[in-house]
């Protein structure tokens, strides 16, 4: 038999901290062949991506390694920093669960692109942007031409993922490590960049360890599935012999984990909280040297909708689709124009001075809780910071609400004095739904708040917000590209696409009577990934 392309043996990491230690991986051993798809599958914090870094090198200072990373015959944990600097992103790519952190603020997506081709491939300038042009327009982006000059922060979170995507596929390494590769993508691109990556993979012969918390979706790619938990492999297996006869209660656990249920039916007479007429934000397309405007990017276009007290309103559309732009309008975090109305004050007016005392009443769950938590603050200063700003809690009190936040969204409150990066995405993204619970706002734009999360905890946080919204009545907008979780939450849905609402109804109608064919797409894209399961 021949030999693995990729051999872990008995990898052990331990982080250090001071003169105690966190055991983050404990004894891993598996393997990929080349041409063959592994599924690392496992809860938030089981280790899933600390293992897949150190193939690379890319574990933090304090990560103290020990086992064996063979590829290629060769002993990657004997290179030396130059030597690795070879290895990534040539023979080994990797994509980032967390596109907006791994993606560089300060250059355009071209240039993050054409520098992997110079280095690697020695391609000249005009030779690279033609390769990332094709690279682009190969994952889906479209008007590639003009996405090739736009900085990530101008890209939705699936456009950012796919440039993520892109970039990594770009000198055909051998073994591609995709770590969470299709979080921030709707159901039919997530479709189009499986089927993608299974003709390179055809084409190329290449290897890939597929990371995900997604079984349906492992399912579907994988030859081969280890399931994670608490740093240790408990079962591995052919994918097949995996899903119909596991072995141990925890990857049973797993696979019955599915988001249930539907949220508590509204009063007959609801109170309207907030509404808009005509919401238009269009982005100016400025060339030449006098940047004259010579067309607009039309995120959302007069477009109308309200939300009740207590009510979750779904929104769902394809990434690009104007859903987290509509969000951010409605908080006046996004410059826009038509009328927005919160309770019985008109906020488009008002600047932000004097909005500013409605921010508590209204509040936001960001897609990259990364990009959005202070990586030098602890958790308790993070959460407790509103409460500061709005002068909620006093002296005596205050370490109790941030207390009692943390274990609203299921942390352990003795977490507080640690810094976001000492923790996994999905507890991440709890800091950030613990962040916005604290102000016990009126209304909380849920931007992907699951995206990050495995079913099992996906299934715990909708619970939670169902809980919370009874409790103290809030109103959610919740945007997401996962129906299983916008019909579990949803009182109503809109389904945009191009910046414009195609249809609206309550969650059973879209779901079980859509009218536009747009809907029917999504819906029929979504309950295939779970037929494959």
């Amino acid at each position: 038999m021949d030999k693995p392309l990729l051999a872990i043996n008995d990898l052990k990491i331990r982080f250090q901290q001071g003169d105690s230690g966190v055991d983050a991986v404990k004894g891993v051993t598996f393997s990929v062949n080349a041409g063959e798809t592994v599924g690392l599958v496992g809860e938030s914090g089981s280790g899933k991506s600390i293992t897949a870094l150190s193939i690379l090198q890319l574990l933090p200072e304090n990560a103290k390694c020990s086992g064996t990373v063979q590829f290629n015959d060769e002993a990657l944990q004997d290179y030396s920093k130059s030597q690795m600097r070879k290895i990534r992103g040539h023979k080994i790519s990797m994509i980032f669960q967390e596109p907006m952190t791994a993606l560089n603020p300060l250059h355009t997506i071209e240039k993050q692109i054409c520098e992997v081709l110079g280095i690697h491939l020695g391609l000249k300038n005009s030779e690279a942007t033609a390769k990332a042009l094709e690279l682009l327009e190969l994952v889906g982006i479209r008007d590639a031409k003009n996405r090739l000059k736009a900085y990530p922060h101008e890209l939705s979170g699936g456009q950012r993922q796919r440039a993520m995507i892109a970039m990594a596929l770009a000198c055909e390494p051998t073994l591609l490590i995709a770590d969470e590769p299709t979080t921030a993508l709707d159901v039919t691109v997530q479709r189009q960049i499986l089927s993608l990556l299974a003709d390179l993979q055809n084409k190329l012969g290449m290897a890939i360890l597929f990371i995900s918390h997604d079984l349906n979706l492992i399912r579907h790619v994988s030859d081969r599935i280890c399931v994670m938990k608490d740093g240790a492999i408990v079962e591995q297996g052919p994918t097949e012999t995996v899903f119909t006869t596991p072995q141990h209660p925890y990857t049973i656990d797993l696979l019955n984990a599915e988001p249930s249920g539907e949220p508590e039916p509204l009063n007959e007479c609801p109170i309207e909280l907030v509404s808009g007429e005509n919401i238009r934000v269009w982005f100016p397309i400025k060339k030449g040297f006098f940047k004259k405007t010579v067309g607009y990017v039309k995120a959302v276009t007069d477009l109308s909708l309200d939300i009740h007290q207590g009510e979750t309103l779904g929104i769902v559309g394809e990434s690009g689709s104007g859903k987290t732009t509509l969000g951010m309008a409605l908080l006046k975090l996004q410059t826009s124009e038509g009328l927005i109305q919160f309770e019985d004050q008109r906020i488009d007016c008002m600047n932000q001075k004097q909005f500013r005392p409605l921010r508590r009443e209204m509040q936001i769950v960001f897609q990259d809780p990364f990009g959005s938590l202070s990586p030098r603050m602890t958790i308790a200063e993070i959460v407790g910071e509103g409460l500061d700003i709005h002068k909620l809690a006093t002296e005596k009190n205050r370490e109790q609400m941030i207390i009692s936040a943390l274990t609203d969204v299921g942390l352990d409150p003795e977490c507080r004095h640690r810094y976001p990066h000492e923790f996994s995405g999905g507890q991440r993204q709890r800091i950030s739904i613990a962040r916005a619970l604290a102000l016990k706002p009126k209304l909380i734009v849920l931007d992907e708040p699951t995206s990050a999360l495995d079913r099992t905890v996906q299934s715990q946080i909708i619970d939670l917000l169902r809980t919370l919204q009874q409790k103290y009545n809030l109103s959610y907008i919740f945007i997401s590209h996962d129906l299983a979780v916008v019909k579990a939450m949803s009182h109503r849905i809109i389904v945009m696409q191009d910046g414009k609402i195609v249809e609206q109804g309550l969650t059973g109608q879209i779901f079980n009577q859509p009218k536009e064919a747009y809907t029917q797409e999504l819906i029929n894209a979504a309950f295939e990934s779970r037929q494959h399961a």
